[in-house]
């Protein structure tokens, strides 16, 4: 049987639209849902191992200023030897766990920040959170580029973080090949910034996310709550993260330490995202 031309345009163009809406559905199950290590800073770095796995996550982002438990002499993260990192590495794969990034603490000087992308790179992360200074920019991008590492820029609020505002990180990105942002959904609404509109604003530009609440605007003394009990929008937020085929990791993060641990929030909050997400699909 002979098919005719029009038909086989058809079929074609069919195959194809179902091939990419396929594609486009996808983009969330590439999502890394994880923990901040800083929603368990009030323990060692073993400690909250087991609680991320208490929670049934596998993926984590370290701080260099994290504790790093007894058997290390609880010494900053910072502080330690490469055996140090090596045994510390150990209990996290041992948990079936996986470290993808680490918030670096850097300092006022190249040679600091050299240390910490060292630490990075014995933890084989695929990239760091943190927040240069304004005039380090092209030093700290050239580490960046040498160690083969994305710098995911973080934001605090007002009168804490120069990259208060999405514009901020912008400028920061700016001409600055290996700074991208870590979008904290919590910290803009103490600036009075839309957590949406700064997601909107930073498109193409989000390594990740920090998966955080807040109870208002503008008041940046307050503390953050449990996800999807305060003003941030994320049902719209998910939404815009899907358009933009976000593709990465999606930290839970708790600042305020809630008695008697942030662990009964972390499994609420998985809870919420996957019944959120779920309705994406």
């Amino acid at each position: 049987m002979k098919l005719s031309s029009a038909f086989l345009t058809f079929l074609l163009i069919f195959v194809v639209s179902t091939s990419f809406a396929q594609q486009k559905s996808k983009v969330t199950d590439d999502w890394k849902l994880g923990v901040a290590m800083y929603t368990f800073h009030t323990v060692s770095f073993p400690a909250a191992l087991d609680k991320v796995d208490s929670a049934g996550l596998h993926y984590i982002e370290g701080m260099t200023f994290h504790r790093s438990g007894p058997d290390l002499k609880d010494s900053l993260i910072s502080q330690l030897s490469p055996s140090g990192i090596a045994k510390l590495k150990k209990l996290v794969t041992g948990k079936g766990i996986k470290i993808e990034s680490i918030y670096l603490g850097g300092g006022k000087t190249v040679a600091s920040w050299k240390k910490e992308f060292e630490i990075a790179k014995l933890f084989g992360v695929k990239f760091v959170t943190a927040e240069p200074p304004v005039t380090m920019w092209d030093s700290i991008d050239s580490l960046a580029g040498v160690y083969g590492m994305k710098v995911a820029i973080h934001e605090h609020w007002k009168g804490v973080s120069a990259y208060w505002h999405p514009d901020s990180v912008l400028a920061a990105i700016k001409n600055h090949p290996n700074f991208g942002a870590c979008a904290d959904l919590g910290h803009w609404p103490k600036s009075g910034v839309d957590p949406l509109d700064a997601v909107k604003k930073l498109k193409g530009h989000i390594i990740a996310i920090h998966l955080k609440d807040i109870a208002e605007f503008n008041n940046p003394k307050i503390q953050d709550v449990r996800v999807g009990t305060g003003v941030v929008d994320f049902p719209g937020i998910f939404a815009e993260l899907k358009k933009q085929e976000f593709r990465g990791n999606i930290y839970i993060e708790r600042d305020a330490e809630t008695k008697p641990s942030n662990l009964p929030s972390v499994i609420e909050t998985v809870k919420y995202y996957n019944e959120e997400v779920k309705k994406l699909k």
